[in-house]
Formats: C-alpha cells, sequence, structure tokens
C-alpha cells in the first residue's frame, strides 16, 4: 500500500480508533511555554495527577519576556507572574526548563530544532498554533489548546481526528532575493487563509528540496495561516545533515537505527493525496502583505485592492474594513507605502539564515529618517551568539537598528516591544490581524530582505532593485 508520509507517521503513533472516527495518538515530544502551560498544570493538581513521562517535555519561556535589560527582571506582573508559575511548575515535575540567560533560551520553534527536540518521525505538540514549524524536520507537529496541554502532560497522548492529504508541490527555483517567506506568502495569496482547512500540508518539489532547513521552516510555520493543521517536508539529506551533532542528536549508540527509519520518512511513489496544487517558483516575486490577514498580500510592485472590483459582498467589505484599518487607499502603490517601525524576529524569521539575509542588505547603511525604531531579536541564545561571532550584530547596530536578547518580542502584543496605535511596521512574523503587534498597530508582512531594504529608504521598495542599484 503506497502511503504519503503524513499517513506513515499516524500510522506509527495511532494507538486506538474511537467511535466517533478520532483516535488516541501518542505524542514523542511536549513542548511548553509560560502562556498556555499554567492553566494545564492547576488541572493536573486539582485532580492529583503527576506527569505521566517528564523526559519528554522541554520548557521555556519565550512569549512575555523582554528582550532588553533582561538582568533588570520582567516589569510587568502578569508576565512575570507566568514566568515564575513555569518555572515553579518545572520545579515540582522536574522538567528540562531553559532559563532566560541559558544560550539554549529562545522562542520555542528556534530552540526545538536546533537543540533537535525536535526529530524526524516524531509526533510533536506545543500549545502554540505555529508549533507546525517543526514539520521542516520530517516530524509531524501541531499546535494544541490547553485542555490538551493537560492532558499530554498526564498520558502522553491525544485524541485527534485524522485531517485529509494534501500536497503542494513547487517547481523551479527560486529567483535571488526572493525567500522561503515570499513563497509562503504568494502560497496562502493564491489558496486563501483557508484553503488548508482539513488538511496536513506536505510541500515538495525541486524548489522544496533545493532550500535549507531553515527556509523550510518558514514554510511549515505559515502553512497554519493556510488552514493547516500540519505542514510537512520529507526527509532528505539536508535534513540529515542539519541533525548530526546537536544538543539532543541520538547517540552514537542509536543512530545508526534512527538514519535507517528516517531515511523512510517520504510519500511512496503513487501515493493518493486528496488534492495537489502546483506552483512555478520562478515565477514568484518579493511579497508585502497590505490588509489584516496574511491573504491579503501582493507583489512589492503591486498596489492595494480596490473593493469596487469586488463582486463578491463579503469579500468587498472585508477588502473595505482591512483598507480602513490600515489606513490605506485603494490602488496605492504598495512601494508609496511609509513605515515607521521595523522588526525583524518571530519564529518565522529569526534564524542566522535569516539575520544574514538581512545584514547583507543593510551592511554600509543606514535606517531612514522617518523609521522611529527598527529592531533586531534573534530567535535564540545559539543564533545571538553565532551572530555576534558572525559581526552581524555590528552591521545592525551600525545601521542604526537596535540589537536585542531573544524571544517572541513585537510578533505579538504580549510583553514589551509593541506597536503604537496607527504605526505601520514591516515585520518578518506571520500574522498581520487587527492588534497583533499592539492597539490599533498596522502590520505589513516581508521577507527579512525586504524589512531591511525598507528601512533603509523608509518605505516598501523591491529589494532586487535595491540590491541592483547599490
Amino acid at each position: 500500500m503506497n502511503r504519503t508520509l503524513y499517513d506513515k507517521i499516524w500510522d506509527e503513533h495511532k494507538i486506538h480508533e474511537n467511535s466517533d472516527g478520532s483516535s488516541l495518538v501518542y505524542i514523542d515530544r511536549h513542548l511548553i511555554h509560560e502562556v498556555t502551560s499554567p492553566q494545564a498544570f492547576d488541572g493536573l493538581h486539582l485532580k492529583n495527577r503527576n506527569v505521566w513521562n517528564k523526559n519528554t517535555i522541554y520548557a521555556v519561556s519565550d512569549h512575555n519576556v523582554p528582550t532588553i535589560n533582561r538582568e533588570l527582571g520582567i516589569n510587568d506582573d502578569i508576565s512575570k507572574l507566568q514566568v515564575d508559575t513555569l518555572i515553579s511548575n518545572c520545579k515540582k515535575h522536574e522538567i528540562s526548563y531553559f532559563d532566560l540567560n541559558d544560550v539554549n533560551q529562545g522562542i520555542v520553534h528556534v530552540i526545538g530544532p536546533e537543540l533537535a527536540i525536535t526529530q524526524p518521525g516524531m509526533t510533536l505538540v506545543c500549545g502554540d498554533s505555529h508549533t507546525s514549524t517543526h514539520g521542516a524536520l520530517a516530524s509531524l507537529a501541531f499546535g494544541i489548546g490547553t485542555s490538551d496541554v493537560e492532558h499530554v502532560l498526564a498520558t502522553q497522548c491525544i485524541n485527534i481526528t485524522k485531517e485529509k492529504n494534501m500536497r503542494i508541490n513547487v517547481n523551479n527555483t527560486l529567483n535571488p532575493l526572493v525567500t522561503a517567506k515570499d513563497l509562503i506568502l504568494h502560497i496562502i495569496k493564491s489558496i486563501g487563509t483557508s484553503g488548508g482547512t482539513g488538511y496536513t500540508i506536505e510541500f515538495s518539489g525541486k524548489c522544496i528540496e533545493s532550500l535549507s532547513i531553515e527556509s523550510r521552516m518558514t514554510i511549515c510555520n505559515m502553512s497554519i495561516e493556510a488552514g493547516a493543521k500540519s505542514g510537512l517536508v520529507a526527509f532528505d539529506e539536508n535534513t540529515y545533515n542539519y541533525m548530526m551533532d546537536k544538543k539532543y542528536s541520538p547517540s552514537k549508540k542509536y543512530l545508526s537505527e534512527a538514519i535507517k527509519y528516517w531515511e523512510t520518512l517520504k510519500s511512496d511513489n503513487h501515493s493518493k493525496f486528496d488534492q495537489d496544487i502546483n506552483f512555478d517558483a520562478d515565477l514568484i516575486t518579493p511579497q508585502v502583505s497590505w490588509g489584516t490577514s496574511p491573504e491579503m498580500t501582493v507583489d512589492v510592485t503591486g498596489q492595494v485592492p480596490d473593493p469596487e472590483l469586488e463582486k463578491n459582498s463579503e469579500k468587498k467589505e472585508s477588502i473595505q474594513r482591512a483598507i480602513d484599518y490600515m489606513g490605506l487607499k485603494p490602488n496605492d502603490p504598495i512601494q508609496e507605502i511609509m513605515l515607521d517601525k521595523i522588526f525583524i524576529g518571530s519564529c518565522t524569521n529569526s534564524r542566522i539564515e535569516d539575520l544574514r539575509a538581512a545584514a547583507s542588505v543593510i551592511k554600509g547603511e543606514k535606517i531612514a529618517s522617518n523609521i522611529s525604531q527598527a529592531i533586531v531579536v534573534p530567535g535564540s541564545g545559539h543564533v545571538k551568539m553565532q551572530a555576534e561571532e558572525e559581526g552581524l550584530d555590528k552591521i545592525f547596530l551600525k545601521a542604526g537598528f537596535e540589537w536585542r536578547q531573544p524571544g517572541c518580542s513585537m510578533c505579538l502584543g504580549m510583553n514589551d516591544d509593541n506597536l503604537l496605535p496607527h504605526e505601520r511596521c514591516a515585520s518578518t512574523s506571520n500574522r498581520n490581524f487587527e492588534g497583533r503587534q499592539g492597539d490599533k498597530g498596522r502590520t505589513h508582512l516581508v521577507s527579512p530582505a525586504m524589512a531591511a531594504a525598507a528601512a533603509i529608504k523608509g518605505h516598501f521598495i523591491n529589494v532586487i532593485d535595491f540590491i541592483n542599484e547599490k
């Protein structure tokens, strides 16, 4: 029987199929953070239950943590309480916790892969929707709610219904300065934010095969923005090379057996997908979101859409609402949109590859006078350390950027790094709904290279043109 990659991992972990069509599935790895775990632990304590297997759980604080002056502690009382509660729960249950000053600390979806907590063929969950990131390593990863966090803590299992199989095949390769972020934004604007609903998406094709693991993480990270439960990429030589010599990589004693299993983690020839969609990578250009949903995206050479041209009344209303919220006008050229702030970071684009790309654009330049703040937030202590060893921090600082400590930062309005009302930001994060980066803040999703070029010009510009003119 020919099976997809999703089928294989699912079958390997399914314990029991329930009468309602759902299944009890075993979970290999459970990542927890300070926001969605407190209530789950409270549930355990109220029921006098223990953690089933502490060795499968790893914890880190990332959402609420400060990215400057960390040594002074956390100012916000609620944020401090959440972090302190996570620390207390981890001590009580002897769960591995990466302290704020530990080099292993960082955004949960950055440290998981870079430490090899995430491994091919695993099932992995976290109380965070962007857990789909880890699928870049041929693992089945998805976000869960707080009640499910409690259930997994107590049983190492979860009741879920299997999704359908979708394959997104990307032919050819991306042009220079066109990135994985541009690719996934292009896919989302094409299929819509509900295009993947009810599916687990496997990304395949020559383009995906040519991408680094970090770029594949960007794509899988935002598969959730297309409505999918998870995103997956098959195991290959890139995956193998990425997995070697990390903190939690399999020991030599077990490595050969692990590799033997990993090599099976690809869809069989002639395996059946419920839906197949094809894209041509070399037709994709740098992307910019203009509205309040990732699907509200156009080429950087494009313009804000005109709602009067939309025949569907609901879509017309949605476009007009987004235009009003974003303070734009129909047919505004994207490259004439002026900016206030720049954010380079988040679980989508804060790895060393992303920082290198941004630094290569910024080197020797200065941010524009209308940019009131530009910040770079590495995704982890290891990313920060490597960037500093390469001198990337000096490039950013010399250009006028702030160089921060690891955390989720301005991706979401849950810490000190926020937009003020009506401020406009070019952001390398993954979501742009109303208030995401702060009350009445206006977010435009772009790649690190595009954010860097926008910082220098003070408005959006095609990074390809910018580099060609340098």
